[in-house]
């Protein structure tokens, strides 16, 4: 008679599973809770301490831990010697192991949750078990995902047994899974010790969904997030429209990173590849929008908006009037999704704005590695200003100012941006020198340049920038400041009366 070991956490489609080997002819080793719910459900079960003539100790901590139980499991079935070793010392095989684990992540997540609490939700038993049936592969199917269960049982009902190809499958999930769970033990334990780059980084996402294509049709691509619900797109909600792409992803992660900046007030935000187009904030979140949308309405064709605001009726007519790939908001009004759901191919995405956005690195993997930095969240306000020109700006210019240099942060290394009336005007993105991305930006802008502010994401290395901003009408300027040849850039604004303040932070996006 062959055995089944099944301990769960999860115990999703596990009666129906036990029920089938039970037909099938298997004995059934269970523990805990899992026994329990079996029995209650009238399958009979052996309990682990009769086979192991063992008993639970010290609140069930140790209980699977035992050498007629890994002995069972680790045992290579046309290994002589194995055999006879087992034979001799009463160890009978296991043949299918069924486990799930202690649901640590939920653990972590749970309001109020103490420390100890986590720390005994931290499994040792059932990774114990689950590495070792994987282990021997070659002969134990061994199942950590409900999702598994009607494979299994459908070859064992056919064919007796499983296929090896599907044995393989099945360990390759298992060390996938554990290795998720000791990397997120061993994340929460090193942000306990506030160790910030340990000598290994281990990261682990879950699987949102397999994408149609990447960046270009010929790559193939999937979206994972992290563990922890954040303020982020792998969050939010999908309520209408055709899958997200690879693109979209991008376009909308980046919109939703502009937007975290503009808490506290109406904000919307036009994004093109992963540049800021349009963005605008005002006293409602239709003037947010509207100045969003006149700052650059022939970019935000096909584009990605994102709102801080729910959309009502009067945006979502005007949204509805442009072609836009995705609306990122926290709500839409009833009468607002209908008329805007219309659309067969827009995504409309609600995110829970309430959500932290607590991301606190950024990685970008490189050839054969992963680059990790703090993520930028750096903020300034007038306090942090130095000004370094013979007139000061004033309290408007301070504030559009300030908008400005909360964009350019957003924008493509190099960056320039002019902001006018509380929304952009112009951005010069992405650049190999500075000066021409002050061109772009000017020229956009066009007549609107004159009154506006700028903002650059790093110093000028000469005063060619700033010579452009005279001739377009530039009355302030906020950049980082610390070049060898500030002092160029200083004497021209002060031979042409324009305000420029340091901030002393870099904002380089690559």
């Amino acid at each position: 008679m062959k055995r089944a070991l099944i301990s769960v956490s999860d115990k999703s489609g596990l009666v129906a599973f036990a029920k089938g080997l039970k037909d099938l002819g298997y004995e059934i080793i269970s523990t805990g809770g899992t026994r329990k719910a079996l029995e209650v459900a009238g399958i009979e079960t052996i309990s682990i301490s009769d086979v192991t003539g063992f008993p639970e100790i010290m609140d069930g901590r140790v209980k699977t831990l035992h050498p007629k139980v890994h002995g069972a499991l680790l045992g290579v079935r046309d290994n002589e010697s194995h055999m006879a070793q087992l034979k001799e010392l009463g160890i009978d095989l296991i043949d299918l192991v069924c486990v799930n684990l202690y649901p640590f992540k939920e653990t972590v997540h749970k309001p109020g949750v103490t420390h100890e609490e986590v720390i005994e939700n931290i499994d040792i038993g059932g990774p114990s078990m689950l590495r070792s049936a994987s282990k021997n592969y070659a002969s134990i199917p061994v199942l950590c995902d409900p999702k598994d269960y009607e494979k299994v049982l459908k070859e064992l009902q056919e064919n007796g047994e499983t296929s090896l190809d599907t044995r393989e499958h099945l360990a390759a999930k298992v060390f996938r899974h554990t290795a998720r769970y000791d990397a997120m033990i061993a994340e929460y334990l090193t942000a306990r010790t506030g160790e910030k780059y340990p000598e290994s980084f281990t990261i682990t996402y879950d699987k949102v969904q397999d994408l149609r294509y990447g960046e270009n049709p010929h790559q193939s691509a999937a979206f994972y997030k992290n563990m922890h619900p954040q303020y982020s797109l792998a969050n939010a909600t999908q309520l209408h429209g055709k899958e997200l792409s690879y693109n979209n992803i991008q376009d909308g992660n980046a919109a939703i990173e502009i937007l975290k900046d503009f808490e506290g007030q109406p904000a919307a935000v036009g994004v093109k590849h992963m540049n800021p187009c349009g963005i605008g904030i005002g006293k409602t979140i239709e003037e947010a929008w509207d100045k969003a949308y006149e700052a650059d309405p022939v970019s935000i064709f096909g584009g990605i908006v994102a709102l801080n605001a729910p959309v009502n009726m009067a945006i979502a007519e005007k949204l509805s009037k442009i072609f836009l790939e995705i609306i990122i908001a926290p709500d839409f009004a009833q009468d607002a999704f209908e008329l805007l759901s219309k659309k067969k191919n827009i995504r409309l995405m609600k995110l829970d704005t309430s959500l932290e956005p607590d991301a606190k690195y950024k990685v970008t993997n490189v050839l054969d590695g992963l680059l990790v930095q703090d993520m930028d969240t750096k903020q300034i306000t007038a306090e942090d200003l130095r000004c370094v020109t013979n007139r000061k700006p004033t309290q408007e210019e301070i504030e559009q100012l300030l908008f400005a240099w909360k964009v350019v942060k957003h924008v493509k290394s190099n960056a320039i941006v002019l902001v006018k009336d509380n929304m952009t005007i112009g951005v010069g993105a992405g650049q190999m020198n500075r000066v021409g991305a002050a061109k772009i930006a000017i020229e956009q802008a066009g007549e609107k340049a004159k009154g506006s502010v700028m903002s650059s994401d790093a110093f000028f290395p000469m005063p060619d920038t700033v010579e452009e901003a005279v001739k377009a009408g530039v009355t302030a300027i906020i950049q980082p400041g610390g070049s060898i040849k500030d002092q160029l850039s200083i004497d021209v604004c002060n031979e042409y009366g324009i305000a420029m303040v340091y901030t002393g932070v870099r904002h380089f996006k690559h």
